[in-house]
């Protein structure tokens, strides 16, 4: 057992604050997962932000078999990202009070999985639009872009 404390409006000088359960002092943490978000004592969403990288990156590889196979077309790899893998990743994003550098990283991490469906590298060259295109799949976050129609 634990506890987190949060005292956002720096009410108070004393850091620290211990509880005790019966003469038994019960550690401190800075963050805890609460209905699969997780919830830190600063108020940041770093940690949540990870984790739904990671989340994301976990259904990825669950469908390696249909994602990277050159059997399958990229518009039914487009699909099966948009309906399998993004909401993974954007599962609980919707309640975030998000910065750039928050919404840097999911972008990353959309690219680089788009890249790989399409069998290509960074080294190919060629534009985050055009896989956008070929996949049929809309930016994450709102863009000065054009969106495609899913």
């Amino acid at each position: 057992m634990e506890y987190l404390y949060c005292d956002f409006g720096r009410v108070t000088d004393d850091e620290d604050v211990q509880i005790t359960i019966e003469g038994q002092e019960v550690p401190q943490s800075t963050k805890f997962k609460y209905l699969g978000s997780f919830v830190q004592s600063d108020g940041a969403i770093d940690s949540d932000v990870a984790h739904r990288v990671q989340a994301g990156w976990c259904k990825w590889r669950a469908a390696t078999g249909v994602l990277y196979d050159k059997r399958f077309p990229t518009k039914l790899k487009g699909k099966f990202y948009r309906v399998a893998i993004k909401p993974a990743m954007l599962y609980g994003t919707d309640c975030w009070a998000i910065k750039k550098t928050h919404m840097h990283k999911l972008e990353v991490t959309e690219m680089r999985m788009l890249r790989w469906m399409c069998r290509q590298t960074m080294l190919d060259q060629i534009r985050n639009e055009v896989f956008r295109e070929r996949l049929r799949c809309a930016y994450i976050s709102p863009s000065p872009y054009p969106t495609y129609e899913l």
